[in-house]
């Protein structure tokens, strides 16, 4: 089965010197076998697969949500120093209140 880099899709190119381990139940690995199979891969792969997809979701969804300094900064400067509204915002609110009786 030729190894690729989940991330680039390219021929895995390094070796893996690094090791992890866990405990887990009878149950979960059962799970965990019946689904590498569904896959066609082999329980380490798919486990270092799903181990990885779900790496990558978690730190590109806390890099999306999460500013830099400077962007942080121009946010709230922008909260606290609004301009006033201008003209045409003004007629529009009282257009607005008027029609809705607010």
């Amino acid at each position: 089965m030729l190894r690729t880099d989940t991330r680039t899709n390219a021929p895995a190119k390094r070796a893996r010197p690094e090791r992890l381990e866990a405990r887990i139940s009878k149950a979960q690995k059962d799970l965990f076998v019946r689904a590498a199979e569904l896959q066609g891969r082999s329980l380490t792969g798919f486990l270092i697969a799903s181990a990885q997809e779900a790496a990558l979701d978690t730190v590109r969804a806390h890099e999306s949500l999460r500013l830099s300094e400077r962007d942080r900064q121009a946010f709230v400067s922008a909260l606290l120093s609004s301009p006033a509204p201008s003209k045409a915002l003004v007629r529009a609110v009282k257009r607005y209140r008027k029609r809705t009786g607010l």
